[in-house]
Formats: structure tokens, sequence, C-alpha cells
């Protein structure tokens, strides 16, 4: 039998294409990588209009990017302050060469109506410096009004912990499954927001499950040859 090549694409899903070594990534205990997270978000993406969640290269190159050269010009495609819920993923790269580098990441949402955005981090708080940079660069962008008021940041210091030094990824997947879940229940909960349902939801069991699961999502996807 002939070796499988891990660079053979296996799924093309709206922007996304996933290879042959990331099926490996999610049968074993590994760090996720960007390709399998922005997946994931465009699955979770369906969902509604009113929701982005933002594939992990954009937000690195807006946590990254030069200052005052054309920031603008970039977020306009993503349309901000016409959504109402905004999730990024956040890696704590510093290598601005290598885009798919890093050892850690978590999640920050902006919630419009909260005029908030709240940092999950599985890892306590090991990227908040990073969640604080891509906070200070998008901040001025989220409201189409520069007299309105600036959003703030918050920590969650709530947010679930993983048990080991690989999960992290998958905590950001669970976390936003949950968030986007909560936006389309938000009426029947009035002002409360996600942080309960997140603690309740996102266990170390359902972590682990979630690789699985995501990789049947990419079989039943994947053509049939």
């Amino acid at each position: 039998m002939g070796k499988t090549n891990p660079d053979e694409k296996i799924l093309s899903y709206n922007d996304v294409v996933l290879r042959r070594s990331d099926l490996d990534i999610l049968s074993g205990p590994y760090f996720l990588n960007d390709r399998i997270i922005e997946f994931y978000f465009s699955y979770l993406s369906s969902c509604s209009e009113e929701i982005l969640l933002v594939p992990p290269s954009i937000a690195f190159c807006i946590m990254n990017y030069p200052v005052g050269q054309g920031l603008t010009e970039f977020l306009e495609p993503l349309h901000l302050p016409e959504k109402k819920l905004v999730i990024f993923p956040i890696n704590d790269n510093d290598d601005v060469s290598e885009a798919g580098g890093g050892s850690h990441w978590s999640l920050l949402a902006f919630e419009r109506n909260a005029n908030k955005f709240f940092h999950h981090d599985s890892n306590r708080g090991m990227n908040s410096i990073h969640a604080k940079r891509l906070y200070n660069a998008v901040v001025g962008f989220m409201s189409v009004s520069s007299s309105a008021t600036k959003p703030v940041y918050q920590d969650c210091n709530s947010s679930p912990q993983q048990m080991n030094g690989y999960d992290c990824g998958l905590y950001v997947l669970a976390i936003a499954r949950v968030i986007c879940s909560w936006y389309g229940e938000k009426d029947k909960d009035g002002d409360k927001m996600w942080f309960s349902a997140v603690q309740e939801q996102v266990t170390p069991y359902v972590v682990a499950r979630m690789r699985n699961e995501i990789l049947g999502q990419i079989r039943d996807l994947m053509p049939i040859k």
C-alpha cells in the first residue's frame, strides 16, 4: 500500500481548504492549526448573518498590522459596524513572518448590546497581552460613528480551564459554539450574557469529544471517491 500524502487536499469548504494532515491533527492529542479553526468558524458562521467569526489569519493580520498603513481598508470587507456579535481567535504568535506559528489559542468576542469585548482564555490569561493588542487595533472600527461610546475590554476570569497543554484550540471552538447558540436564544434570557452557559457546557468531556465530532463533520462533507 502506498503512503498517504499529508498535503493531499481532502475538502474545500467555503473558502477553507483542508488537507490530509489536518485529519491527523484531529485524530491525536495535538495543538489545532489555523485551518481547522477556520473550518469550524466557517461551519458556525451559517447560524446568523449578524454574527462574524473571523478567520485566524485575518485576526493575526489585524493584531500585527503596521500602524498607519491602511487598516481601515483592510477591515472594510468585514463590515464590523453591521455585526451584532464578532468572535476573534487569538494566537500568541509574535513572529509576523510565520502566520501559522504560536503555541496557545484563546477567544475574544465583541457583543454590541453590551458594547464590550470579552476575552476567554483556557490557560489562566496567558493570551491577555495579545487579546488587548487586537482589541486596541479594532476598537475604533466597531461603530459607524466616531462619537459613539468606546467599547471596553474585559477578561473573563471564570472561563473553563484546559486540563492539558494542547486542547486550547478546542476550547476556543467549544466556547465559540456556545456563544453562537446563546446569541440565537438570547431573547429568552433578557440581558444575561453567555458566561453561565459557557461554564456549564464547556467541560473537559465535551471538549475531548469535539475532536471526533469535527472529524465526523469533515468526513461527511468530503466528496465520495
